[in-house]
């Protein structure tokens, strides 16, 4: 995991000779620009806020809003506190448009915070994310979509605990195959399973206005809506908020794939305004839908909000609300595999993980070592079990990560004020942010110091294996000899070698770099 350019460019040279020599003769074939080995320029605006979308709305929407209705105390304060999440986001990824424009490069917060704050911050937010976060969660939503799907055959008692393992290892290791052979017909599994989600979205909101038009609407009148089971109090909100903003997780997710984006300048701010108040309108008027046809007491007394809703109020067609939810985490998990193999991408590019992992396949232009690495490292947690007490431990490694690089973006300002930036939001929105970031994240810690203190030491488990990974440069030879030769193995296998640099973006890049 050596960091040194020198030491790729010789590596390159010699090790993958061999396997670039087998493939001369389709080098012959490809005479054109548009026949580099590169990741592909697939993603386009729709796609793009598919991406968003369907990273944003998985489980939750479905299965969990009784956790904000629990913390605000009231309907009218828990729909506050939806509309009011949905702007945080907004703020966030107003900061993030203007990361992603001015430092064009896949690999979302951890490669803006690696240009700016340096090799070590950047590394223990890697190290936090591929461990355990993005395995952790894409484990808990193959959990849930398992569940959901193997529902109707165990009406009666929950499905066999090896019957939902063995199911979300075949989902995983199929969406791995399929994003492996093709971006674009990942980026298609997508935009159709995000469709869906919407439309199972619509159907609930519609059926709720039916329900409000025919007068069913007694807990959102004002005087009962903030009506308060227990008196409120900063730190219940704070928490109600923190549940929200579980649900809206994910918007930041498109930066990951900035470098597969068509028109990344212009479409990457386009696909963030468009999606992020899209998810906030549908998720207040979900909420306000559960709430025509189920009261506070009942909310709170269901695991499965939507299932619950539709015994209630569709009858015989009560199952679409099970089959909703589990399309809806197959497509979150599409999505999360698609962005996080970027991430360990990205992180073998700047010599922070073996470059093994920043190769591509030479036909499909797809990171099939990342993407193994994901699906291997969501496998073994699954195998683990108790995968709700890890993701318990890293939600707060996950907001940390979002405050840190706001406050990059703010420094950047500070000590670059002149490069290039195509969009500059104001200072008021970065500011307003940290605000926010910051009491929840203090309230986070005085509510849950031990799961908070856990997740720390999670994170800075990191660092000595940046000093002994990256840092140590004169490693003992032989160690350099094995690396050598498991990536050449990996190559061989995978079928794989470095991109090639697309000039125009390297002039993009070389434009955005902040000056010394």
């Amino acid at each position: 995991m050596d960091g040194t350019e020198a030491n790729r460019r010789n590596y390159t040279k010699s090790e993958t000779q061999p396997l670039q020599a087998m493939t001369d003769h389709e080098k012959d074939k490809k005479s054109s620009g548009n026949d580099r080995v590169t990741l592909k320029k697939e993603i386009g605006l729709l796609s793009a806020c598919a991406i968003i979308i369907g990273n944003i709305i998985g489980s939750g929407i479905f299965i969990s809003p009784k956790g904000v209705l629990e913390h605000a105390g009231s309907v009218g304060l828990s729909l506050i506190v939806w509309v009011l999440g949905g702007g945080i986001c907004a703020l966030g990824s107003m900061c993030y448009a203007e990361l992603g424009v001015t430092i064009p490069k896949s690999g979302g917060d951890y490669s803006y915070v690696t240009e700016i704050f340096g090799g070590l911050v950047g590394f223990l937010l890697l190290w936090s994310a591929v461990l355990i976060m993005y395995p952790t969660t894409l484990a808990v939503i193959a959990l849930t979509f398992s569940n959901y799907v193997l529902q109707p055959a165990f009406q009666n008692c929950l499905p066999p605990y090896v019957a939902t393992r063995l199911l979300s290892t075949i989902c995983i290791l199929f969406l791995t195959w399929v994003n492996c052979s093709s971006v674009r017909w990942a980026t298609r599994i997508q935009d159709v399973f995000t469709v869906g989600k919407l439309l199972a979205l619509c159907l609930i909101i519609v059926v709720g206005l039916v329900q409000i038009c025919r007068g069913h609407y007694d807990a959102l009148v004002p005087s009962e809506a903030f009506e308060f089971r227990k008196d409120p109090s900063v730190g219940q909100v704070a928490l109600a908020f923190l549940q929200a903003s579980f649900a809206f997780s994910g918007w930041n997710f498109l930066n990951y794939v900035t470098e597969e984006m068509v028109d990344p300048r212009r479409n990457l701010p386009r696909a963030i305004y468009i999606s992020i108040p899209l998810v906030t309108l549908v998720y207040t008027l979900t909420n306000i839908a559960y709430f025509s046809s189920m009261t506070p007491e009942e909310l709170l007394a269901s695991n499965a909000v939507a299932v619950t809703f539709g015994e209630k109020l569709l009858g015989m067609f009560s199952w679409v609300m099970p089959i909703s939810v589990a399309l809806s985490t197959f497509g979150g998990i599409n999505g999360y595999l698609f962005t996080s193999s970027r991430l360990c991408f990205s992180g073998a590019r700047e010599g922070h993980l073996p470059y093994l992992l920043a190769m591509i396949h030479l036909k499909n232009c797809t990171p099939i070592p990342a993407l193994l690495v994901c699906c291997i490292a969501t496998i073994l947690i699954l195998c683990i079990g108790e995968t709700h007490n890890l993701i318990n431990y890293v939600s707060f490694i996950n907001y940390l990560s979002y405050g840190v690089t706001i406050a990059a973006l703010l420094y950047l300002r500070w000590k670059k004020p002149n490069i290039l930036r195509p969009i500059k939001v104001n200072v008021l929105v970065p500011v307003s942010y940290m605000v926010f970031w910051a009491v929840l994240l203090g309230f986070s810690l005085y509510s849950e110091p031990v799961v908070c203190g856990l997740g720390m030491v999670i994170m800075l488990t990191g660092v000595p294996v940046y000093l002994v990974g990256v840092r140590w440069r004169n490693k003992p030879r032989w160690i350099y000899r094995v690396v050598e030769r498991v990536t050449y193995v990996g190559q061989k296998l995978c079928f794989v070698v470095f991109p090639q640099e697309d000039p125009s973006e390297a002039e993009l890049l070389t434009a955005s770099k902040p000056d010394n």
